[in-house]
C-alpha cells in the first residue's frame, strides 16, 4: 500500500458509515455534496452532549448550562479562527446555509434594497440562492437579474461590470455550483463588485468542505454555509458578516435571546451575534463543529494534528492526488466506457473542478440510473438537485450527480464508472 493509500484509508477509519452494507453491498457513497459522513469525534460529541451536556444556554445560572454554553461558544470561536473572521460577533449560528441566505436576503433588503433597486445572483445558483431574493424583492417591488454562465457552466465574469449598474444593491454567488462542481472566481468577483460599491454574498455550501476559506483574505460581505457539509450536525448553519453591515440590518426573527429589554410597547435588541440568533438555538449540532473542523483543518493540511501517522503535508498532498486522479479518470471514463454521456460542468483545468460530476446516459431516466446503482451498493443523487433552472440551462430536467469527499478512493471511482456500465446494459 503507497502512502496516498495509507492516508486515505487512515482517513476512512473515522468514519462508521463507510464500512456498511446497503442491499448486501459495501456502501459506496457518493452524494457528499448533499451530506458528508461524520468522523467518530464529532458522533461521540454528539452523543456525549444529548446525554450529559442538555442545557440551554446563555440562560441559566447552574453548571449544566455554563458548560453548553462553552461549548457553543468555543465553537463560534473555532468558526471564526476556521475561517479567519476578524471578530465572534461576525459568525451567525442559524439552522443551515438555506437559513443564512434568507436572512440575509430578508434583513439586507428590508434596510437596503428600495423600489425599482436590483439583486444579482448567478445562472449556476442553487434554489436556496434563488427563491429568498426573489421573495425578497417582491417585497419591495425590486428585481432579480442573472449574472450568465457560458456552455460549460462557468460564470461570465466579464459580463458581471456592465451588469452592474446604479441600482444593484447586492451581489450573490456559488463559491462552487453543486450541479457543476466548478469553483467560481469568487474574488474577481468581489473585487469587480466592490469597485463599484456593491456588497457581495457567497453561497458556500459547497466550497467550505473543498476549498480553503479566509473571509479577510477575499474581502467578500457574507459568507454562508452549513456544518453537515463539512462533516458536521445537520441543522446547523454560519453565516459570516461584516460587522458593519450586520449592525444596520434588523432582526430577522423576534423571541428571546435576541433582545435586550421587552415591554408590551417597545423591544431592544442584543448586541451581534445573539441579534440574529432568536430562540434555543441547535446548541449541540453547533458544537459538533469543533471536532468537525479539527479534522477538516487536517484535510486542508493546516495547523492540526489530527493523524499521528502522517503529517499535515503528506495528507494533504495525498488527498490531493487522489481527487486530481479521481477526477481525471471519471471525466475519461464517462466519455470512453460508459459512453452516451452528456456532462453538465467540464473545464480545461481540473483543478478548477471538485470531484463532482453531473451527467445524463442518453436515453436513459436519472432515476432509474440511481436506483439501480442503490442496488448495487452506490448511493448517487438523481433529479433536479434543487437547481432546476440550471439544469433547464443545460436542457435537461434531472440529472445523475455522484459527488466525493476526501474519504473516497480511486477504487470507488472504478467501482461507480463499472456498476454504470452494467446499469446502462440493463436499461437500454
Amino acid at each position: 500500500m503507497n502512502q496516498n493509500n495509507r492516508a486515505i484509508s487512515a482517513i476512512r477509519d473515522l468514519f462508521p458509515a463507510l464500512s456498511q452494507k446497503m442491499n448486501g453491498e459495501n456502501l459506496v457513497y457518493l452524494d457528499n455534496a448533499a451530506t458528508t459522513q461524520k468522523p467518530k469525534d464529532v458522533l461521540n460529541l454528539l452523543s456525549q452532549m444529548s446525554i450529559y451536556k442538555n442545557a440551554n444556554v446563555h440562560r441559566s445560572m447552574y453548571q449544566l448550562s455554563d458548560e453548553a454554553t462553552a461549548l457553543y461558544e468555543q465553537a463560534r470561536e473555532n468558526v471564526r479562527r476556521f475561517i479567519n473572521a476578524p471578530h465572534r460577533e461576525n459568525i451567525i449560528f442559524t439552522s443551515g446555509t438555506t437559513a443564512s441566505i434568507n436572512l440575509v436576503a430578508s434583513s439586507f433588503c428590508e434596510a437596503f434594497l428600495k423600489k425599482g433597486e436590483t439583486i444579482l445572483i448567478g445562472a449556476d445558483s442553487h434554489h436556496s440562492n434563488i427563491v429568498p431574493w426573489q421573495l425578497a424583492a417582491q417585497r419591495v417591488g425590486g428585481r432579480v437579474k442573472i449574472i450568465p454562465v457560458n456552455k460549460n457552466g462557468e460564470i461570465e465574469v466579464g459580463e458581471l461590470g456592465s451588469l452592474i449598474d446604479d441600482s444593484v444593491r447586492i451581489i450573490s454567488i456559488c463559491h462552487i455550483s453543486n450541479i457543476t462542481g466548478i469553483i467560481s472566481p469568487i474574488s474577481k468577483i468581489i473585487q469587480i463588485a466592490h469597485s463599484k460599491g456593491v456588497p457581495v454574498l457567497i453561497d458556500g455550501a459547497q466550497g467550505i468542505v473543498h476549498s480553503s476559506v479566509d473571509v479577510k483574505e477575499l474581502d467578500c460581505d457574507f459568507y454562508a454555509f452549513s456544518a453537515h457539509k463539512i462533516y458536521g450536525a445537520t441543522g446547523c448553519g454560519i453565516l459570516y458578516g461584516k460587522r458593519e453591515l450586520l449592525e444596520k440590518m434588523p432582526p430577522y426573527m423576534g423571541g428571546g435571546d435576541m433582545v435586550y429589554t421587552v415591554t408590551y410597547q417597545h423591544t431592544t435588541y442584543a448586541p451581534l451575534p445573539l441579534k440574529f440568533e432568536a430562540g434555543t438555538p441547535n446548541f449541540i449540532g453547533a458544537s459538533s463543529l469543533t471536532p468537525a473542523l479539527k479534522f477538516a483543518n487536517s484535510v486542508f493540511g493546516r495547523g492540526e494534528d489530527y493523524f499521528t501517522q502522517f503529517s499535515n503535508k503528506e495528507l494533504f498532498e495525498a488527498i490531493e492526488s487522489e481527487k486530481n486522479n479521481i477526477v481525471e479518470y471519471i471525466l475519461d471514463a464517462l466519455k470512453n466506457e460508459v459512453g452516451d454521456v452528456e456532462i453538465y460542468g467540464e473545464t480545461e483545468d481540473i483543478k478548477n473542478k471538485i470531484a463532482l460530476f453531473s451527467f445524463n446516459i442518453k436515453g436513459i431516466n436519472s432515476s432509474d440510473i440511481a436506483q439501480l446503482l442503490d442496488k448495487m451498493g452506490i448511493a448517487i443523487r438523481s433529479g433536479l438537485m434543487c437547481a432546476e433552472p440550471l439544469l433547464n440551462f443545460f436542457g435537461c430536467n434531472g440529472a445523475v450527480r455522484a459527488s466525493f469527499a476526501p474519504y473516497n478512493t480511486l477504487e470507488e471511482a472504478k467501482l461507480f464508472i463499472k456498476s454504470l456500465c452494467r446499469a446502462k446494459k440493463m436499461l437500454l
